[in-house]
């Protein structure tokens, strides 16, 4: 299942770790980040490119118009003639349109008749606030907001011979509903939002070769169906092991909770996740995790060497570098003017071990520092940063 009905907010949250000085309104400056999302993507943009990233926007997914969608009606005149026992209600949104899509097919009355006669089970709060808006109770709610814990709960009843009507939100989880059919339970499913390719999709491919190219730092995503969106694209684009690989090595992976998060996980990445499953807190969590694990700085002869991202300050000099070139540096500068091995530099850089290519890097990079002699030769051995 996904994420969705996150709402932006702007916490004014302060930076920790090496950058602690600058502005918090320039947190993510230097940092290029990827937005996956449809529904509400001008926020989170907005958000992020106040902060100081550049943005690259593709969004994987849409939400189908009610209108186009024949599946939901039928789905919800199955759960008026079945009358289920209990509800299990996911989210708000899916639950404001679930009503919206009944309204104008005259049913709502209905729905609202059956919802009342049975028990309702809700996700999290915002579900829970849905549910009282229309007038209803409901009988429990999963304390860390996901279907797992709600499924743990239902469990614990005797679901034998029940009926029980589930509101999806565009990604099934077919293990906790075969969890509960297990049980004896008799499931009907509704899904008031289904995903579909949005406009703009075209944009998706790009934003994994620049991923795959090490040209992104963080990717977010407030969907799983996103995630997926974004996996087998990959996978057309023959790019999944490389897009894999860069997640597991490097870029961030930011996931709005963790029913978003799933997905990844079993692709083998660790996404971050903010303990509330919002997307302020989605936003809060990229700035101190990037401003922690991703700026380095280091006192040189040459002055204070920062790198936030792609951008580098040398002094009070910002300079420009290829991929190749900013990850030498960053590989020297995190080496604190320790001596980096001429072979580990050659397979950081993919170079096969060719000491000409290496070569060939470093007096690149030596060309585009203020400073060339930052970047000292220690012969036979390597090369370090002049401290």
């Amino acid at each position: 299942m996904s994420d969705p009905g996150s709402t932006v907010s702007d916490p004014a949250s302060t930076e920790s770790g090496p950058a602690s000085d600058r502005a918090p309104h320039k947190q993510l400056e230097g940092f290029r980040i990827g937005v996956t999302s449809d529904r509400r993507s001008a926020d989170l943009i907005e958000a992020l490119e106040r902060r100081g990233a550049q943005v690259l926007h593709a969004p994987a997914l849409k939400i189908a118009p009610i209108a186009e969608d024949v599946t939901l009606l039928a789905d919800t005149r199955a759960m008026l003639s079945a009358q289920p026992d209990l509800f299990v209600i996911t989210t708000a949104y899916g639950m404001r349109r679930w009503f919206e899509a009944a309204d104008a097919a005259g049913l709502g009355d209905s729905l609202l008749e059956i919802l009342d006669a049975g028990e309702i089970y809700v996700r999290g709060p915002k579900a829970r606030g849905a549910v009282r808006a229309a007038g209803l109770s409901d009988a429990g709610i999963s304390h860390d907001e996901t279907t797992a814990t709600l499924v743990d709960m239902l469990l614990q009843l005797d679901l034998t011979g029940l009926t029980i009507g589930v509101q999806l939100h565009g990604y099934a989880d077919v293990h906790q509903l075969e969890r509960l059919r297990a049980a004896g339970a008799r499931i009907l499913t509704v899904t008031p939002y289904r995903w579909i390719k949005a406009e703009g999709a075209d944009r998706l491919p790009r934003l994994i070769e620049a991923a795959c190219a090490g040209q992104l730092d963080c990717v977010t995503f407030t969907s799983a169906p996103a995630v997926d969106a974004l996996f087998s694209t990959a996978a057309e684009l023959g790019l999944l092991e490389a897009l894999t690989n860069r997640f597991r090595n490097g870029l961030v992976a930011a996931a709005v909770g963790p029913v978003t998060a799933q997905p990844l996980l079993d692709a083998g990445i660790e996404p971050l996740v903010p303990e509330r499953f919002r997307m302020g807190a989605l936003i809060r969590m990229v700035c101190e995790h990037l401003a922690e694990h991703q700026v380095k700085q280091l006192q040189t002869r040459s002055g204070l060497v920062e790198i936030r991202g792609r951008a580098v300050i040398v002094g009070d000099v910002r300079i420009a570098l290829a991929p190749a070139q900013l990850l030498l540096l960053k590989t020297l500068l995190t080496a604190g003017g320790a001596v980096v091995g001429r072979t580990a530099l050659a397979g950081i850089l993919a170079t096969g071990g060719a000491d000409h290519a290496l070569e060939m890097s470093v007096n690149r990079l030596r060309k585009s520092l203020p400073d060339p002699t930052l970047v000292e030769t220690v012969i036979k051995r390597g090369y370090r940063l002049g401290v």
